[in-house]
């Protein structure tokens, strides 16, 4: 998922919007997880982006969407962009 969220809206107010931002987050990562893996890979793999723009995007890890959604709103940022690509991984043995 590439997706540029915008945060000002004539409609809603900017708290609201990241709340659906969250969901819509949510239920990607959800749907994304109950897909059928390879047969030699043991989970899937997140690689996210955040940021302002792609260009400025910098990496973060799944957990932290929702405190840096929340720091964008505290920020006053007017978008969004978020970056989640989805890869099946190996756990490492210990």
């Amino acid at each position: 998922m590439k997706k540029v969220f915008p945060l000002v809206s004539e409609r809603h107010k900017p708290a609201r919007l990241v709340e659906q931002i969250k969901g819509e987050v949510k239920k990607y990562l959800k749907r994304e997880r109950n897909k059928s893996l390879p047969d030699d890979h043991d989970y899937w793999g997140f690689n996210c982006r955040l940021g302002q723009e792609s260009g400025s995007a910098k990496v973060c890890h799944e957990k932290e969407i929702g405190k840096s959604l929340d720091h964008a709103l505290a920020e006053g940022w007017k978008a969004i962009y978020l970056e989640i690509l989805v890869e099946p991984r190996k756990r490492r043995s210990k």
